[in-house]
């Protein structure tokens, strides 16, 4: 929901477009070690998220930019260095064996070029700026769930493509999200020590028999030892810091500012809502833009972090929590609350998705609610042993 109201701001049509390209996905699909599947809703009032290829949406995005009259793009450009005080960049171009440097002047810059960020290295000199990057111990590979052949020989979803689906296991983890081409993107993630115990073929087809037996059928044991040993091993990490501009000659947005696990689905979201702050930070000053700027990072920082933190708290409940019944208890009440006192109780998940709740005060919301949750829980379940026992 954030980052389809921040594309509707931006105007042109571009929330409408980007809806175009997306499959929507009404909950959880858990897969169990002996094939069953069981649904596990997002929202209690039938909501949904969207899956959309990122490739996709940063070619619409280039398209829209491309049509207005005051933008140029210049592709293979890389910054390698901006001095914030001169207003000076040095850019990269060319060919890896033709690598040619030179300068260009700026009045004001905007760092969105990710975790690992120039602009960000830069405000680090410029500013005392509060840095903390956290690698997860915690690697991940992607593979492929290719369509399957139906009667008429047409190319469908081998599975129920309205679902994120996830084959938790406690430690580890794999997920599988639906693309338009009817294929699904798997994404395993496990410690990198039991990435390095998989040394072959057999190593590879054992685990996945033993562990994810339904997706292999699906995969093929060659498609899946093809992927496996051709596709990278990815790291995951998590950024914070503080603050995010320097007086009024730049600022840095999305990834850049907040890089996060990607747990929680929020990353895209997190960081098109950066651009719609900011754009309401510089309405709401509009004679100065290091006013502007200075407001933007005291009203961003807290739900930045915020994020981060849910995302990292998210990996646990997918691999582990998912098939508790405890944790499926609490789902449960916490969704009857939800539809009786709609005001008063209201889910993390949906708060966080389905909403424009800040970030923060979702987080504080939470905290407030898990004191009610676990006393209301508490007592249904003692009811249900009471119960029991009388009929004993």
């Amino acid at each position: 929901m954030r980052g389809i109201l921040a594309l509707r701001g931006a105007g042109m049509g571009l929330d409408e477009a980007a809806l175009q390209e997306a499959i929507p996905m009404r909950g959880r699909m858990i897969h169990g070690l002996d094939g069953s599947q069981s649904s596990q809703a997002y929202g209690v009032n039938g909501e949904y998220i969207n899956s959309v290829d990122r490739g996709r949406l940063n070619m619409l995005l280039l398209d829209a930019a491309e049509q207005l009259p005051n933008v140029c793009i210049q592709f293979d450009h890389k910054m390698v260095h901006c001095q914030m005080e001169t207003g000076t960049l040095v850019l990269e171009t060319g060919s890896s064996s033709e690598r040619r440097s030179f300068s260009e002047t700026f009045d004001f810059i905007v760092g969105a070029d990710g975790a690992f960020s120039a602009v960000r290295r830069e405000l680090m000199r410029r500013t005392r700026m509060n840095y903390q990057q956290t690698y997860i111990e915690h690697c991940y590979r992607e593979l492929t769930i290719h369509p399957i052949l139906d009667e008429q020989g047409d190319q469908q979803f081998a599975m129920d493509p309205n679902h994120l689906h996830i084959w938790p296991k406690m430690s580890y983890m794999m997920i599988a999200l639906p693309n338009l081409d009817k294929s699904f993107t798997c994404t395993l993630f496990m410690p990198e020590e039991k990435f390095e115990a998989i040394r072959d073929r057999s190593d590879l087809v054992t685990f996945f028999r033993s562990e994810f037996p339904d997706a292999l059928r699906l995969m093929g044991e060659e498609g899946l030892c093809r992927e496996y040993f051709a596709n990278p091993l990815g790291s995951l990490m998590s950024v914070k810091c503080t603050p995010y501009h320097y007086r009024d000659r730049g600022v840095i947005l999305g990834d850049a500012a907040h890089s996060m696990v990607p747990f929680y689905g929020q990353g895209m979201n997190a960081g098109l809502e950066d651009v719609g702050i900011l754009r309401d930070m510089l309405q709401r000053y509009p004679n100065s833009l290091a006013d502007a700027l200075n407001a933007y990072t005291a009203h961003r920082h807290p739900d930045a972090e915020a994020i981060c933190d849910l995302a990292m708290q998210n990996y646990v409940e997918m691999r582990a929590h998912v098939r508790s019944p405890i944790y499926l208890a609490r789902k449960y009440v916490e969704g009857m609350l939800h539809r009786v006192f709609p005001q008063l109780v209201v889910p993390l998940y949906t708060m966080v998705s389905f909403t424009t709740i800040r970030y923060s005060e979702a987080t504080r919301r939470s905290q407030r609610q898990g004191r009610i949750l676990a006393i209301c829980t508490a007592i249904i379940l003692l009811s249900i042993l009471g119960i029991v026992s009388l009929r004993a």
